[in-house]
């Protein structure tokens, strides 16, 4: 008897932990997490080329035709590409319009970064070693993108 009630409790169990979509969902969870995480990468990476474009075509203009320093030049064409990277990214790659204030100040810290990062290579490569300062700005590009996504993905836009 103790066996039978022991089946039986331990059938008892069973049913409710089987239909229980908890290893369905984590198993399940981490492509679905990696395929998010890879569409977020890449709406970014589309969304930074216009913020790109527009950082890169403000610093030309400012440091090529008006002779602006090329320090001055990067942190203003950078703002821009910033504020227009914030907009489209809360809109359409992290989907988030909660705490609009507190997202663009933490999105703007996380583009110091990138002035900061790109300053830093125009003092090496440029002022050090007289390497061209667009080559500079363009070489430093991959690395920015890099570093500022992931911390928007887990501070910015958290």
């Amino acid at each position: 008897m103790a066996s039978d009630t022991t089946s039986t409790t331990s059938s008892t169990p069973t049913p409710t932990t089987s239909p229980t979509p908890t290893p369905t969902v984590t198993d399940s969870t981490a492509p679905d997490g990696r395929a998010a995480t890879l569409r977020q990468l890449l709406r970014y990476s589309l969304i930074g080329g216009s913020g790109l474009a527009l950082d890169l075509v403000v610093f030309l203009l400012l440091h090529n035709l008006a002779g602006m320093d090329e320090q001055f030049a990067n942190a203003i064409s950078t703002t821009l590409g910033i504020a227009n990277n914030f907009v489209l990214n809360a809109l359409f790659t992290f989907e988030r319009r909660d705490r609009i204030v507190v997202r663009f100040l933490r999105f703007y810290a996380v583009g110091l970064t990138g002035i900061a990062l790109t300053n830093l290579l125009f003092l090496v490569f440029t002022d050090a070693l007289g390497i061209d300062a667009n080559l500079v700005k363009v070489g430093s590009l991959p690395l920015v993108l890099a570093l500022q996504f992931a911390l928007n993905k887990k501070w910015s836009f958290a």
